[in-house]
């Protein structure tokens, strides 16, 4: 392709962090579903945008479908592709967007995956044998007594922790939202039982709530393996990731609560039929005990 054509690439993303101010996950998700449009391109030897027309992106989709992407992944990046022409239309250099009515394949609907309460508190009632593992629990703690996501975990500062009110501020929400979240007296128990070991590992410049062992921000990917490794210390025979806190978080609210807007609230989704699919997850629980429990369920 033309450098022109790929500077306009450079400058879509600008505009999605300067003007959409998109996260850094969206830009890179966008970065990366675009550069597989490019190498299409490369090999069509197109050399601008323009030369592209609707069989061309449909025959796109289709062939990462082949390579084996899911409904869920190729929606997102015919979603990126979608967002890269109409900013090409709105500032003149195309006049129809090609994709416009390409559709993929859709998504088959998976319920998300979730601890039962002996399961987490096998997870969370351990004791830590380390500076880094007391750390590690007390990120356990706040996940599943919060249900933030991991970039909202990771972005929280010491100040954002207000133990006498018992509330958790995320500064830093999907969509650029900030909101406020109860936390439990076993997350705040185990946050002091950390602190005081943060200030062996505090750089002064550092405002993170969460520090690695050289005294930095601690990144999405750390938690994650240290997740993994608390894991295999405890024996679990599940495999368990960040999210699945969450997703244990909201179900097990729900179950207790039946109210469905405060989870909604809690979680940050901006939209309820977001938080609708954990009612799914209760209706199967009920579903599990009916079948155990009434008379005429029982084979």
């Amino acid at each position: 392709m033309t450098p022109e054509a790929l500077s306009l690439l450079t400058d879509f993303f600008d505009h999605l962090r300067y003007e959409k101010r998109a996260s850094k996950n969206t830009v890179t998700h966008y970065q990366r579903d675009l550069k597989h449009l490019t190498l299409f391109c490369q090999k069509k030897s197109c050399e601008h945008w323009s030369e592209l027309q609707y069989p061309d992106i449909r025959n796109h989709i289709a062939g990462r479908h082949r390579q084996g992407l899911g409904g869920k992944s190729l929606q997102r990046e015919l979603s990126a592709i979608r967002s890269f022409f109409n900013y090409l239309v709105k500032n003149n250099y195309l006049q129809i967007n090609p994709a416009r009515y390409l559709r993929a394949p859709k998504a088959s609907k998976t319920l998300p995956k979730t601890l039962d309460v002996d399961q987490i508190n096998g997870l969370l009632e351990t004791h830590a044998k380390s500076t880094l593992e007391t750390r590690d629990l007390a990120i356990f703690e706040v996940f599943y007594s919060c249900g933030l996501r991991l970039s909202e975990l990771t972005g929280l500062n010491i100040e954002d922790i207000d133990f006498s009110e018992q509330m958790v501020t995320i500064q830093h929400g999907k969509g650029h939202k900030s909101r406020l979240v109860p936390i439990g007296k076993k997350a705040l128990s185990a946050l002091k039982k950390w602190l005081p070991l943060r200030l062996s590992l505090k750089n002064n410049n550092e405002t993170a709530l969460f520090l690695s062992q050289h005294g930095k921000r601690l990144s999405n990917r750390s938690v994650q393996s240290r997740l993994s490794q608390w894991c295999k210390k405890i024996h679990s025979p599940v495999h368990i990731h960040p999210h699945m806190l969450r997703h244990s978080f909201a179900s097990h609210f729900l179950e207790s609560s039946q109210n469905l807007r405060a989870v909604q609230e809690l979680l940050g989704h901006s939209k309820i039929s977001t938080t609708q699919i954990y009612t799914h997850l209760d209706f199967q629980h009920l579903l599990h005990v009916y079948d155990n429990t009434h008379p005429r369920a029982k084979k």
